[in-house]
């Protein structure tokens, strides 16, 4: 069986074919070894071609290797998880806070990339400072330039009206999103990366099963301060007795670090949102499982934002809102001053002179002995106008299928 998507599975809209072929893919991409592999040099991946590439992302994702398992023995004490694009100046920032976060020797790095270069692996594997997993999506548009889930020469162009495409018979005629659009591959594919890194973090990676705290998610553009572990520890201790039915945790915030001193221990408590909390969020087993009870209908739901959508199942499909602890101070920085919108002009050096300002800013409030509730408000279902860029039933599809118990 090829791990590529077979061409005639692509010819239908929808149906028995693309169906099957999509759930054997995915069974293969999600096969795992019966142990946690010891530390082993790291895999060189093959760019010489398309198949080349993807038997490497199969292959790493088989064999799960974790790097400095012999420098780090034991079970994890933190687990974070960092969705990584193709910004490698934004990577390296993020390396380099880890790199000074305290008690980093017990943390378990996780990097999910669905994007495949030597640069990006060479920044990952030359971390040396505690144990590290590279896993890849298996469905990246890199892997698929010319076919769905990439842009297939035959889909239908963004703008063209649902008439004219049906004349033109492009494959995708019949599923613009809820504005008239159609799907763009780029624009589609961080959703996909999200909710396949949730399924494989929690069921498929074998240095996670026997994890009983939150998994932190970061992206490859965010930057942690040193006392990231403290803060995560005392957030921890507060929800035992302050918050039981916190279902998350938010360990960052989009404010700016001005009072930053003042702040550094108050937490509060609300309902989930995706503009507030999104940043350093931290998810337990018990939440995961509430959230792939969800997979048809964050899988269906027309927005291409995973963190709307999100925002969407709680007190919808998870009928009881999502409750969330957050920091006041954030103990994680965004860093990106572009993205999937915007592709220019980046400048990871005006970050690199805002880290070091925000750190000054911060230096005196790091590593509070105790947290204090500032605020608490009710969980409520926060309803928002959907995005769209999610109208096409091949997404979703594909999408449901990375949490099929095969």
């Amino acid at each position: 069986m090829r791990l590529r998507l077979q061409k005639r599975s692509l010819l239908a809209l929808l149906g028995v074919s693309f169906v099957l072929v999509t759930l054997l893919v995915t069974t293969r991409v999600l096969l795992v070894p019966d142990e946690v592999p010891i530390d082993r040099p790291p895999q060189r991946f093959d760019f010489g071609s398309l198949a080349a590439l993807s038997r490497s992302v199969y292959n790493a994702n088989y064999r799960q290797s974790v790097l400095n398992a012999d420098k780090f023995p034991g079970e994890p004490r933190l687990v974070l998880v960092v969705q990584v694009h193709n910004r490698p100046q934004y990577l390296r920032l993020l390396v380099a806070s880890l790199e000074k976060a305290a008690e980093v020797h017990g943390f378990l790095l996780i990097f999910s990339h669905d994007h495949f270069s030597e640069e990006i692996n060479a920044i990952v594997q030359g971390v040396t400072f505690c144990r590290v997993l590279q896993i890849y999506f298996p469905f990246s548009t890199q892997l698929y330039p010319a076919e769905f889930p990439g842009k297939d020469p035959r889909d239908c162009p963004r703008d063209m009206s649902k008439d004219n495409a049906l004349k033109t018979r492009c494959l995708n005629a019949a599923h613009p999103d809820a504005y008239g659009h159609y799907r763009e591959a780029f624009i589609t594919q961080t959703k996909h990366h999200w909710w396949w890194k949730l399924h494989f973090v929690w069921e498929r990676v074998q240095a996670v099963q026997g994890y009983g705290g939150f998994v932190i998610f970061l992206e490859e553009d965010n930057y942690v301060l040193p006392d990231l572990f403290h803060y995560y520890k005392s957030m921890i201790e507060f929800r035992k007795g302050g918050c039981p039915d916190c279902d998350m945790l938010a360990l960052g915030n989009h404010d700016a670090l001005t009072d930053f001193t003042t702040l550094s221990n108050k937490v509060s408590t609300t309902g989930w949102m995706s503009t507030k909390h999104n940043l350093g969020m931290a998810i337990s087993r018990e939440v995961y499982y509430k959230l792939m009870g969800c997979n048809s209908e964050y899988c269906t739901y027309d927005d291409y934002n995973w963190d709307w959508t999100l925002q969407h199942l709680s007190g919808t499909c998870i009928s009881k809102p999502v409750k969330v602890l957050a920091a006041q101070a954030s103990r994680v920085l965004h860093t990106g001053d572009c993205g999937l919108h915007q592709k220019e002009d980046c400048r990871p050096e005006w970050a690199s002179r805002k880290v070091e300002e925000a750190l000054l800013a911060a230096k005196d409030g790091l590593f509070p002995p105790s947290l204090v509730l500032k605020g608490a408000e009710a969980a409520e279902h926060k309803a928002h106008v959907k995005n769209g860029g999610w109208g096409d039933v091949r997404d979703h599809v594909l999408c449901k299928n990375y949490a099929k118990v095969l």
